[in-house]
């Protein structure tokens, strides 16, 4: 009688546990990349975390049930925290860390490096403008912006600006 209470009483465990177990198991698709869509997306609520995958000549945003697809040909404008910070911290960045009060311009700017952003601007079907914005891990919103570009999708951060901003940084030092 004992033998089979503990045996019944492991067998409900399992069972009460392998939902968890699966879904922790479940493979992500190649490409796919943990993602917060801050705001813009059609039919998402603001600040919704899911899973963005570039694929098939589109751009695919899931949460659970709620799935939506933009075409990377309707992609307008492409850009990362990295094309951003190479704009702003020219001449006018570091102008505005040295005034930012007691040395907090050096702390704030310690935060930008904690996340990745990727601001899309995409045409809907009635052609009209719209914009979404995501956050990610360090370094993945370069590998989508590229994805993105090689399917269709347009940039106002020539590829070429972006690689050699960094350099000729480096350079002057």
């Amino acid at each position: 009688m004992v033998v089979g209470f503990k045996t019944a009483l492991m067998v409900v465990t399992l069972a009460a546990f392998s939902p968890l177990v699966q879904q922790s198991f479940a493979q992500k698709p190649e490409g796919s990349v943990k993602v917060t869509q801050i705001t813009g997306l059609p039919g998402v609520k603001n600040n919704t975390g899911g899973v963005l995958t570039v694929e098939g000549g589109s751009l695919h945003f899931s949460h659970g049930a709620t799935k939506v697809d933009l075409a990377a040909a309707s992609v307008a404008d492409v850009v990362t925290g990295g094309d951003s910070q190479r704009a702003i911290h020219g001449t006018m960045g570091s102008v505005g860390l040295m005034a930012a009060p007691y040395g907090s311009g050096r702390f704030l700017s310690l935060f930008r490096t904690k996340m990745d952003t990727l601001t899309i601007q995409y045409h809907d079907a009635d052609d009209g403008l719209h914009g979404a914005i995501f956050t990610m891990p360090v370094g993945k919103a370069d590998e989508i912006k590229k994805k993105l570009l090689a399917q269709g999708a347009r940039t106002s951060v020539p590829e070429e600006a972006a690689n050699t901003a960094p350099a000729a940084k480096e350079q002057k030092q």
